[in-house]
């Protein structure tokens, strides 16, 4: 597991790490100056081969010896500590042998005291300064991007938007990001007005929010973090705005005794299907066996009844006519009271026998599934699962928040947010880890709130940033999987928080594999339910 951190909370850590624990600024500068000349060292040493592999060829036509060109490094550097990492990974690689020239940018007055000491070095070194406007990247074969840090806070533009635009011109250059790319807001990956492309980014200590959540996380290439010297202890004390998990934390995941039997593993009630939406329920109730339940039990409408005993023959099916829905009992007429208690004592005694709920995949929209929802939130005692029309039904009654409590994970997609919160779904992306913090802290429930790159929020303020997944899994059907991978971590005891973490990033890395398999373009959901191993 990873943290992630803010510009303003990695700046306290900085800060304590300095301050308190007592390592010199410089000290942590020169470590992450070398971390970055590390990096961009691997790209200069490619380039270089391919220019010998050129030459070469060009030797072989009668063009004369061979000799080895020297790699141009171009390192454009803000007046911040950001920009003095990037004159001092300059100087590293000069050391090296490599052509350097330091772009700066600027007014070195109003830079920073570690700016202005790692500029007086590069100068007494004789290294090659020049003004930020001669900046070409068409002469450089890498490019270290150390114009702005985790503090940006204001858009980037005018002179410096046209600095950044030609950074990310291409032409062949590696650019290396040097903590963030400059021009992305560290806390949450939106684009300040412009933004470097990076190849790669190497950012120190902690992942920074921003690299995880698009757009940032497609400007930052791939990303590789690295330890500098700070302690955990100030992070600690900083605090930290997320968690990441990784393949390892897998081990964590529920095991199956040797003693055990189907009971063991929970009994998952799944809500979902109507008329000819059964694909729904099989793909969520499939994924809920896959991920390890010992029961699952189907509700749904008599259509769906014989093809879903074909299809998924282990799986319980019971069914509901939407006519046998019952909601409040407040709305009960005396003429309706008899069977609407009788439905509700048939809905009742299916809560009891679960472990775990999932309502919504597949369930359809109206009068009749709103009441159907209510009932199931009003009778549930153990956790429940709002997903799709679930969440619908919570959109057009908020009042069904108020069943919330403790007990509830819903998982929104943007669209299904915007509906559930009345904000727009570009407000909602700008800050996506607010806005799965702010429902979870409203309504008590465990907010999944779906995207590329998935947030998990709860009431107490914790945070997953999902990072498996891939484009082939934005396909119908997907959701439906999603749902009943949580619903079957939650059959088996898991805590809701863990369960909605951990079933994204299983989910994520079962679409990650199958896409392997069978390519990006041509994966099914139900193909992804064949993966959901560890």
């Amino acid at each position: 597991m990873k943290y992630t951190v803010t510009g303003n909370q990695m700046k306290q850590i900085d800060k304590d790490t300095i301050e308190r624990i007592g390592i010199p600024s410089v000290v942590l500068m020169e470590r992450a100056a070398l971390a970055v000349a590390d990096q961009a060292e691997v790209f200069a040493e490619s380039r270089q081969q391919r220019k010998e592999d050129q030459t070469s060829t060009w030797q072989d036509r009668g063009g004369g010896k061979p000799g080895r060109t020297k790699i141009r490094v171009g390192a454009v550097c803000g007046a911040g500590n950001n920009g003095a990492d990037g004159i001092a990974a300059g100087r590293i690689l000069w050391g090296r042998g490599y052509e350097v020239t330091l772009f700066l940018a600027g007014d070195p007055e109003h830079g920073t005291e570690e700016y202005r000491l790692q500029r007086q070095i590069a100068d007494r070194l004789g290294m090659i300064l020049k003004p930020a406007s001669e900046f070409d990247v068409r002469e450089c074969d890498v490019v270290l991007d150390a114009l702005f840090g985790i503090g940006l806070t204001r858009n980037v533009e005018g002179e410096y938007g046209k600095l950044v635009e030609e950074m990310s011109a291409g032409q062949g250059a590696h650019v290396v990001a040097v903590d963030i790319p400059s021009g992305i807001h560290a806390g949450t990956g939106a684009v300040m007005g412009a933004a470097v492309k990076a190849s790669v980014t190497v950012t120190f200590g902690y992942l920074k929010t921003g690299l995880l959540l698009y757009p940032g996380k497609e400007y930052s290439g791939r990303v590789v973090v690295k330890d500098i010297g700070f302690s955990d202890r100030s992070l600690k004390r900083a605090g930290w705005d997320g968690m990441t998990l990784e393949p390892k934390d897998l081990a964590k995941l529920p095991g199956r005794p040797a003693d055990s039997n189907k009971g063991t593993f929970g009994r998952l009630l799944l809500i979902a299907g109507a008329k000819g939406m059964s694909g729904a329920a099989y793909l969520s109730a499939l994924a809920a066996y896959r991920t390890g339940a010992g029961l699952v039990k189907i509700l749904t409408v008599p259509e769906n009844r014989a093809i879903l005993q074909a299809q998924l023959p282990e799986a319980i099916v019971e069914v509901l006519e939407p006519a046998d829905y019952c909601g409040n009992q407040e709305k009960w007429t005396d003429r309706e009271s008899r069977a609407a208690q009788e439905n509700q004592a048939r809905i009742k005694k299916h809560c009891q026998w679960a472990t775990a709920i999932v309502a919504g995949p597949g369930l359809g929209q109206g009068d009749d599934v709103e009441a159907l929802v209510e009932t199931v939130l009003s009778l549930a005692q153990v956790p429940v699962v709002l997903d799709a029309d679930g969440l619908n039904a919570v959109s057009r009654k908020a009042r069904l928040k108020e069943y919330f409590a403790d007990k509830v994970i819903v998982t929104p997609h943007m669209g299904e947010m915007a509906r559930l919160t009345g904000k727009t779904i570009s407000k909602l992306k700008a800050d996506r880890v607010r806005a799965a913090q702010e429902y979870a802290a409203d309504t008590g429930a465990v907010c999944v709130l779906k995207d590329a790159s998935t947030v998990i929020a709860d009431r107490e303020g914790r945070v997953y940033i999902n990072q498996s997944g891939c484009s082939a899994m934005a396909k119908a059907g997907s959701g439906d999987v999603l749902a009943g991978v949580i619903g079957g971590l939650l059959a088996r005891n898991m805590a809701k928080t863990d369960a909605a973490a951990y079933g994204v990033y299983l989910h994520g890395l079962a679409g990650e594999r199958a896409a392997e398999k069978l390519g990006e373009h041509t994966l099914l959901a139900r193909e992804i339910t064949e993966e959901l191993a560890w």
